[in-house]
């Protein structure tokens, strides 16, 4: 009785951690039917981290301070915008620290170029809108964490069936709420940064 009891545990223990190394693992996620081979295949990239994991300091608030260059491609069919938003979820408090929001970036749009500049209605990409990030600003502001480990930086493209009816200015949270319900897939490019 003991033995089978054992074989049991640890064939579900076994079960738990196949579970979370797939989930660990698994960064794109696509919604409903997205009615197109490959699109899972819905991916973000930046030119400016093909070296490593470690952001360089340009993009930081200890260097220049630029947005880094994105690019996405695999995008769901239906796809009409695509919002980013980066994120820190190892700063300290309860929410994780917004580093960038950008939205209503046109489906017909796949790459961001380095150095948006920190304006409600940037020229490049042309239609999208920024919000505000958790340094009160509009636009993006650069990795700046305290002293001690490096903390892991989300860049996360979300795309949408809808453009967001939302003002320049807004929130995280507000663009969060916003989107409920119109996101056909989204994915996170992780890179880190510390001091």
């Amino acid at each position: 009785m003991l033995k089978t009891f054992s074989t049991i545990a640890a064939a579900m223990l076994l079960s738990v951690l196949a579970i979370g190394g797939l989930l660990a693992c698994q960064q794109t996620r696509v919604y409903g039917d997205s009615g197109a081979a490959g699109a899972n295949n819905f991916s973000i990239q930046s030119s400016a981290f093909d070296n490593g994991a470690w952001i360089p300091t340009k993009f930081t608030a200890d260097g220049q301070n630029l947005s880094p260059p994105l690019s996405w491609s695999g995008a769901p069919k239906g796809t009409q915008s695509f919002a980013i938003i980066v994120s820190d979820p190892d700063a300290p408090g309860a929410e994780p620290f917004t580093h960038w929001v950008i939205f209503n970036i046109p489906a017909t749009v796949g790459n961001l170029p380095e150095n948006i500049t920190n304006q409600e209605n940037p020229d490049q990409p042309a239609a999208g809108v920024q919000g505000n990030n958790s340094f009160g600003q509009i636009g993006y502001g650069g990795p700046s964490p305290p002293p001690g480990p490096a903390h892991h930086y989300h860049f996360t493209i979300y795309a949408l069936d809808a453009t967001m009816n939302l003002q320049p200015g807004c929130s995280a949270d507000d663009l969060t709420q916003s989107m409920q319900g119109h996101i056909l897939g989204q994915t996170d490019l992780v890179r880190r940064y510390g001091r």
